[in-house]
């Protein structure tokens, strides 16, 4: 089952880029965008104050006070009607001389009045106006004291800034667009900075799955210094856990060894005692030591297993280990004609130690030769992601209510037939310990199905 990536490291440092990169490009684009306003409105301002001081200078008056221009300016648009472009002289009762673009038209004589967007330069006052039909202007206006005149007069020029609005709007949207595709590439890049940058730990990832499947025992040597630390503690563990693993099996073996010794010399003394003296004696030591050796093959079993299950790297091929002993079985009870067949998926493989796959499969496998008539069926498959082996023999079976009882405390069936009696309840132990099952079933074969499931291994890579 795959987990959403809700704590993704990866997503969470492309996610943090990406909004700080969006954040400073905005930034940006507002930074220059009211930069480049700026520029071209101050140079739109010094062409009107550049035109108005031309008007100043070609201005001339006459015994009356009556002003004129020298000559007309340079810019035809000022003869043009309503082109946008004007200029005009005020006195003290208003307009006396303009441009003949104004027609019948006049600018406001009130420059001072100035507006949020006024400002004023060497003495030049400029504003946003509407002139005629409506039309935004921006006006440059300078009041000038003129002893030759015998009066103050006023010099206004107004131009229509509609073109500079529409530079500043186009450098907005090509700074936009240039600024979406920068912030598009900085993002990809990012997101490729990451993916190289985590990409030592999706090495960690595999070599781990790797040790964890049995195809490798420590992480690489050739990681970034920044995380060859980590790798060190990791196999520093995992060499831990296998040195801890080994002892817990020693100390299971050498207790198991300890307690035989005795158990064999109390077996030895109550099987060589005086039958008329302490028969009943003997008899009964005789009975407590199976029972003890019994306990002592189970529990040695268990605790040896519960020291290996879940062991990272711990696999084992069935089909040599199923192979080896259907063979020496099949040799074994070659003289009742019992014939052991192997079918199935052969290359599959134990996620565990081979001690137990034998000790499970060899028990399964010598009671369904002890019981069969003459034919065992073994099938191994892969199923539902777990391993699954079914031995199913010809026997009498077993009845449905006496399978638990087996399982659980490992009675003896038959006290005829050789064993302890505890096989399969190892089995079932065992195989519990790895997160796996044992059940009994009827076999079509006429018998008893014994279904064996346990964790699959990862198939190996082909070299």
């Amino acid at each position: 089952m795959i987990k959403p990536r809700v704590h993704s490291l990866r997503l969470r440092l492309i996610a943090m880029a990406a909004l700080w990169s969006t954040v400073a490009l905005l930034a940006a684009w507002a930074v220059l965008s009211a930069l480049f306003a700026d520029q071209v409105r101050r140079g739109f301002d010094a062409r009107l104050a550049a035109q108005l001081e031309g008007v100043v200078a070609a201005s001339e008056w006459d015994a009356k006070a009556r002003p004129s221009l020298r000559r007309p300016l340079p810019d035809p648009r000022f003869q043009q009607p309503l082109s946008g472009w004007y200029w005009q002289i005020s006195g003290q009762e208003g307009a006396i001389l303009r441009s003949r673009s104004l027609w019948d038209a006049a600018l406001p004589s009130a420059p001072q009045a100035a507006g949020e967007n006024a400002s004023s330069v060497s003495g030049t006052i400029f504003n946003n106006i509407t002139g005629p039909n409506g039309r935004a202007l921006r006006l440059a206006a300078r009041r000038l004291t003129l002893n030759s005149a015998g009066g103050t007069y006023l010099f206004q020029l107004a131009g229509d800034n509609a073109g500079s609005e529409a530079d500043i709007a186009r450098f907005d949207r090509l700074l936009a667009l240039a600024l979406l595709i920068l912030g598009l590439g900085l993002i990809a890049a990012m997101v490729l900075q990451v993916q190289i940058g985590l990409r030592p730990l999706a090495r960690i990832g595999r070599a781990l799955a790797a040790i964890r499947a049995g195809k490798a025992e420590q992480l690489p040597d050739a990681l970034p210094s920044e995380i060859q630390p980590l790798a060190d503690e990791i196999d520093t563990l995992l060499h831990h856990q296998a040195a801890v693993i080994n002892r817990a099996r020693s100390h299971a073996g050498d207790l198991a060894h300890a307690l035989k010794t005795p158990l064999a010399v109390l077996a030895n003394e109550a099987a060589g005692g005086d039958d008329k003296e302490g028969g009943d004696l003997a008899t009964q030591v005789q009975r407590q030591v199976i029972e003890m050796r019994r306990q002592v093959d189970r529990h040695f079993s268990r605790a040896r297993t519960a020291a290996a299950a879940g062991v990272l790297g711990a696999r084992c091929p069935l089909g040599p280990v199923l192979e080896e002993l259907a063979r020496v079985l099949a040799r074994l009870h070659q003289e009742r004609g019992v014939e052991i067949a192997v079918a199935g998926t052969m290359d599959l493989a134990f996620a565990g130690e081979r001690e137990d796959l034998q000790e499970m499969l060899g028990n399964l496998l010598e009671n369904a030769c002890q019981w069969a008539h003459s034919q065992i069926r073994v099938e191994a498959r892969a199923e539902a992601g777990n391993l699954e082996i079914c031995i199913a023999d010809d026997g009498p079976g077993l009845p449905a209510a006496r399978r638990s009882e087996v399982l659980a405390r490992g009675g003896r069936l038959d006290e005829s037939k050789p064993g302890s009696g505890l096989g399969l309840a190892i089995v079932a132990d065992i195989a519990e310990l790895y997160q796996g099952s044992l059940d009994l079933e009827d076999s079509d074969l006429g018998g008893l199905t014994a279904r064996l499931t346990l964790p699959l291994a990862p198939q190996a890579e082909a070299s």
